[in-house]
C-alpha cells in the first residue's frame, strides 16, 4: 500500500483505503478499481490524495498511530463542535475533554509513538483535520518531554482548540485562493484574540489552553503575534503547539499551495530552532515524526528507486527502502530491502514522483 497524488493515480489501480466525508458519506470503497469518474468525484470533494495497492507496494503496511476509524470519528466530533452556533460564545469543556482523552489513550496504547500522519483529507475540511492533527502531534511532543496527567490533558485541549477563533473570521478571507490584503491578514491574525476570549468565557477550560489559543503564533525572537512575546515569555504549551501547527500546515494541501514533503518541512523547521521554535521542544518533536513515512517513493544516491517499507525510530532519515528499480530503470522483481541504517553508503537524495 502507498499514498499517491490523485492526479498521478492511474485508472484501474486498486483503492487500498475507503474514502469518506466527515459526515459519514462513503465516496469510494476500498478494493474497487479506480475509474475516471471516481477521480472526478473525489476532486469535486477536494480530495487530492488516495491510497492504492500496486506491485511496487505489495505487502507494505502503513502504520497507524491512531486507528483510522478513531481519527475519523474524532474529526466528525470536532466538526460538530466547531460548526455549532454556540461555539462563537463558549465551548463545552466536557465534550472537548472526552475527545482529548480518547486521543491520549489511543496514543499510549501504541508501542511506537511515531506521528506519521497518513490521513486522506478534503481541502474543504482542512480546519477540522488540522485541529485534530495538531492536537495529536502536540500530545506526542508533550509525552516526549515527560508531560502527563492534567498538563498533558490541557495541552491536548489547547491544541485541539488553537484555531477556534477562526470561527469569528469571514470564510471568504480564510478560503481566499490568492494573496490576502493587509487588512485581511490583520483580521486573520485576530483569531488568536478571538479564540482566547471564547475560551476564557468557557467554564472549566484551563489557563494553559487559553494561552495556547492566544500565543501559538508567537516566536522566540519576538517576530510573532499578537503580543510579540520572546523566549520564556511564551508558555511551554504554546511553544509546543506552535511547532505542531506549522508542521501540519506545511505538510497539507491548501487552496493556495501544494503541501511540502515531511523531510523538507522538518529540515526547514530545524533551521529555525532557537529563532522561531524552542530547540529542546523541536528535538522532542522530531524524535517522533517520520522523515520519510512508510510508502514514500524515494531515489537513492546510487540511482536506484524504491519505496520506504519500514521506519527507523533511532535514525529517522535512514529508513528501510524496498528497491524496485535499478539505476538503469529496470524493474527488480520482488524488490530488495535496503536498511539505510546498516548500509551507510546509501542515502535518500530525492523523492520519486510515481
Amino acid at each position: 500500500m502507498r499514498k499517491v497524488r490523485l492526479d498521478k493515480a492511474q485508472t484501474g489501480v486498486v483503492v487500498a483505503r475507503a474514502i469518506h466525508t466527515l459526515d459519514g458519506v462513503v465516496l469510494l470503497s476500498s478494493g474497487v478499481r479506480l475509474t475516471r469518474e471516481h477521480k472526478d468525484k473525489l476532486l469535486n470533494y477536494g480530495i487530492t490524495e488516495i491510497y492504492i495497492e500496486d506491485p511496487y507496494s505489495e505487502g507494505i503496511s502503513i502504520p497507524e498511530l491512531i486507528r483510522e476509524e478513531v481519527i475519523t470519528e474524532v474529526k466528525a466530533q470536532v466538526k460538530n463542535l466547531m460548526t455549532s452556533p454556540s461555539v462563537k460564545v463558549s465551548v463545552d469543556a466536557k465534550k472537548v475533554g472526552e475527545i482529548v482523552e480518547k486521543l491520549i489513550s489511543n496514543i499510549l496504547n501504541n508501542e511506537e509513538i511515531v506521528a506519521s500522519l497518513c490521513d486522506v483529507r478534503s481541502v474543504d475540511e482542512y480546519t477540522f483535520s488540522h485541529s485534530v492533527n495538531v492536537s495529536v502531534i502536540s500530545i506526542v511532543t508533550g509525552l516526549g518531554i515527560g508531560m502527563k496527567g492534567d498538563s498533558l490533558h490541557d495541552l491536548g485541549i489547547g491544541a485541539l482548540l488553537h484555531d477556534l477563533g477562526k470561527v469569528m473570521v469571514d470564510d471568504t478571507i480564510l478560503k481566499k485562493p490568492g494573496s490576502l490584503t493587509s487588512a485581511e491578514y490583520d483580521e486573520v491574525k485576530r483569531h488568536t484574540q478571538y479564540g482566547y476570549e471564547i475560551l476564557k468565557n468557557s467554564e472549566n477550560i484551563s489557563q494553559d489552553a487559553c494561552d495556547i489559543a492566544l500565543s501559538h503564533h508567537e516566536r522566540l525572537d519576538g517576530s510573532g503575534y499578537p503580543q510579540k512575546l520572546k523566549n520564556n515569555e511564551i508558555q511551554v504549551p504554546a511553544r509546543i503547539v506552535a511547532i505542531a501547527d506549522v508542521y501540519d500546515a506545511l505538510t497539507t494541501d491548501r487552496v493556495y499551495r501544494r503541501k511540502m514533503m515531511p523531510h523538507d518541512v522538518l529540515d526547514y523547521m530545524l533551521s529555525l530552532g532557537g529563532k522561531h521554535f524552542d530547540k529542546n521542544l523541536l528535538d522532542a518533536f522530531v524524535r517522533h515524526i517520520a522523515y520519510y513515512p512508510v510508502g514514500t517513493a524515494v531515489i537513492l544516491n546510487s540511482g536506484e528507486k524504491g519505496l520506504v517499507s519500514e521506519y527507523n525510530p533511532y535514525f529517522p532519515n535512514r529508513p528501510v527502502v524496498r528497491v524496485v528499480m535499478d539505476e538503469n530503470g529496470h524493474i527488480i522483481r520482488n524488490g530488495k530491502e535496503v536498511d539505510l541504517s546498516q548500509k551507510l553508503q546509501y542515502r535518500v537524495v530525492a523523492i520519486w514522483d510515481i
